[in-house]
């Protein structure tokens, strides 16, 4: 269907791939770490963090602003633990997402509702959760952990 997310790649030399994204835009670039590639963009694995953190972000965002506030600005960092299954191959084991909202906790209402409920609103960590645990922080500008709560 054309309104589903979708992303077409084009092969630029070697394990470098053009990603396009939107076709009237230019493209991201996707590359392996040597020796396999050059370094030249950002690795499969460093996408897949992007997604999750992007999405939760998102969805903190959308669930503080739904009751007229603003946690701007926020910043992310998502990091995931690599290691070898059963079958000896490489595999992301879990994923570590941090993210730090731009004003203190207790100037917001509703927190608590929000910190609750924002992940299950997250499409993208919902659905890699289910086999990738995903473990989330909350952070405010005082560097006080709002979520999960102490």
């Amino acid at each position: 269907m054309s309104g589903e997310p979708s992303v077409r790649l084009v092969q630029q030399a070697d394990y470098r791939f053009a990603i396009y994204y939107n076709e009237e835009r230019d493209p991201i670039y996707g590359d392996e770490p040597p020796p396999l590639g050059g370094s030249q963009g950002a690795t499969p694995s460093q996408f897949l963090l992007a997604g999750v953190a992007n999405c939760l972000s998102d969805s903190l965002l959308f669930a503080i602003r739904k009751f007229k506030q603003n946690p701007e600005p926020i910043e992310t960092r998502a990091r995931c633990e690599i290691g070898r299954n059963e079958q000896n191959r490489l595999r992301i084991l879990a994923i570590y997402v941090d993210i730090h909202i731009g004003v203190p906790g207790a100037s917001l209402e509703n927190l608590d509702r929000v910190l609750a409920q924002f992940q299950d609103f997250c499409t993208v960590s919902s659905s890699v959760s289910l086999g990738i645990p995903v473990n989330v922080t909350v952070t405010d500008s005082n560097n006080q952990q709002l979520y999960p709560a102490i």
